[in-house]
């Protein structure tokens, strides 16, 4: 069964602020593998981003975090970005921010293609 995947408008802002095109296209290619088993994909992650999972792409600096809503088949996509521990710009600490402050219905974008 095929997933579909969803960015959410802040996941789309952190992708468009990747300034290296070849970093992009591995970062939606590896978007792309998460159409299929996206529960398998990748760990689980806990705290502030519990139900949420974290996949390792281009080497071990970036990471996409997303959400996988198995009775809707859809994978959706909070943030992407590099994994800087203690920086306040690290993929995580974004992401719990998003998710704290804002409910998950109001990232969804509608205008995404399959």
């Amino acid at each position: 069964m095929s997933y579909r995947i969803v960015l959410t408008a802040e996941a789309k802002q952190l992708l468009a602020r990747i300034q290296d095109r070849r970093e992009q296209g591995i970062l939606l290619t590896r978007l792309e593998q998460l159409a299929e088993s996206p529960e398998q994909q990748g760990k689980p992650l806990r705290g502030d981003l519990t139900g949420y999972r974290s996949i390792r792409a281009i080497g071990q600096r970036y990471r996409i975090i997303y959400q996988v809503l198995e009775d809707q088949v859809l994978v959706v996509v909070v943030a992407m970005g590099r994994r800087k521990d203690g920086d306040r710009q690290d993929v995580y600490e974004l992401a719990s921010k998003l998710v704290t402050v804002f409910q998950l219905e109001q990232f969804l974008d509608d205008d995404q293609p399959e």
